[in-house]
């Protein structure tokens, strides 16, 4: 298919102005064969008049609650009718040829599943957020993005594959989301795009960094940079990503870092700066895995176990 349709799918919180500033990015475009999709996440204003008086080509979704980042982009996906998928945030501003160059990857290769962009920093556009992922560590479930705050001087212009497609910006063949299923709802916000995109590899598709196609990301607008809504999601949905997708020799090593580095380190940070809201959230969302014993392969008992004795 020479122009196949893109579905553009971006979620509203309480930012309109924002997501107007995204839209406009989008009339910039040279591709033309888009449907645009805004679900808004259960804003506390209508946001109805803002954008469709200025975007009658926008088909604006309401939920009648927050279903975070997972289930607004779900609810997106069920509505889009593209052979593509292009999940962006609402705060991001894109360049004018990126559909044509992040579809390219899928025509040369039919076994790529998802592709992302080199995303730089909006308020330091030649400053680099993301130019592929580096695989989670598994003994310590973090990871770091390629490129991460350099300046851009042409070393990540190269094209490959990576581990991981990046959240803020992820194009998705429909194939793909038939065959691995949609975000994974548990995570809600944060980890969702590696647990996404390791499904997508189990499945025996390939995840690819275009060097080609740029976009600019205003970042962290939503959850903000220390909040503790994202302190809670942040840390439980660490340890999910790990309960899903370790060994059992991964998860216990894991499980002794948790407790013997992670977790000290965390409160006490906390502790120092006062930030009880965080502490709570924290310990919140520890005290989450305590129940939590749905996956029949991960390591529950022994996590539960552990994070009893902290």
């Amino acid at each position: 298919m020479k122009n196949p349709l893109v579905s553009v799918i971006a979620l509203n919180y309480n930012q309109t102005a924002v997501t107007c500033e995204f839209l406009k990015s989008l009339k910039g475009v040279t591709y033309k064969n888009l449907e645009v999709i805004v679900v808004d996440n259960a804003s506390k204003e209508d946001p109805t008049d803002m954008i469709m008086s200025t975007y009658l080509e926008v088909r604006l979704i309401r939920s009648d609650k927050n279903l975070g980042f997972t289930g607004g982009n779900n609810l997106g996906i069920e509505a889009s009718q593209g052979a593509y998928i292009f999940i962006v945030n609402n705060d991001t501003e894109v360049t004018p040829g990126i559909f044509e160059k992040l579809l390219a990857p899928f025509q040369q290769d039919q076994k790529i599943g998802m592709v992302s962009p080199k995303i730089y920093f909006y308020q330091q556009p030649n400053t680099i957020q993301y130019a592929g992922f580096s695989a989670v560590n598994p003994f310590t479930g973090r990871n770091r993005g390629i490129g991460n705050k350099e300046e851009d001087h042409g070393q990540h212009d190269r094209s490959g594959f990576t581990h991981y497609a990046h959240g803020a910006a992820m194009m998705v063949s429909r194939e793909v989301i038939e065959q691995v299923g949609m975000f994974p709802d548990i995570f809600f916000i944060y980890y969702e795009e590696l647990d996404w995109s390791s499904q997508v590899t189990k499945a025996g598709y390939k995840i690819y960094y275009q060097a080609e196609a740029s976009l600019y990301h205003k970042e962290s607008m939503t959850m903000g940079k220390e909040s503790a809504i994202k302190a809670y999601y942040h840390n439980r949905n660490r340890i999910l990503f790990m309960r899903r997708h370790s060994t059992p020799l991964q998860m216990m090593v894991f499980t002794l870092f948790l407790c013997l580095f992670t977790i000290p380190k965390t409160l006490l940070k906390y502790l120092l700066k006062g930030q009880f809201e965080h502490l709570r959230a924290f310990r919140k969302a520890l005290a989450w895995h305590l129940h939590y014993t749905n996956d029949p392969k991960d390591m529950a008992t022994r996590l539960n176990k552990s994070l009893r004795l902290v």
